[in-house]
């Protein structure tokens, strides 16, 4: 593979398209068994800092609801789960 930026350099969106080309390649079936592994693991580190910075974002948003008489009510919103599974 080619020399990569560590997971936490990458930002949000970088992340989620290098998962995406990471699934589609093993999906495709057409790589090496040891590059097969690498992708995998790349791919599983990437999905855990993605699952860990959403479930943060998630914690610090809150939905902005409009009471009855006008007033702002802020509602916590649930976290993303964090399960570590990788599936295709």
């Amino acid at each position: 593979m080619a020399e990569q930026k560590k997971v936490e350099e990458l930002t949000y969106k970088e992340a989620s398209q290098e998962l995406e080309r990471i699934i589609r390649s093993l999906e495709s079936g057409d790589m090496e068994l040891e590059e097969s592994l690498e992708s995998y693991t790349r791919g599983v580190e990437l999905l855990k800092s993605l699952r860990g910075r959403l479930s943060e974002a998630e914690q610090r948003v809150s939905i902005l609801l409009q009471d009855v008489d006008g007033t702002d009510t802020l509602v916590p919103a649930d976290a993303a789960s964090t399960d570590d599974k990788l599936s295709f």
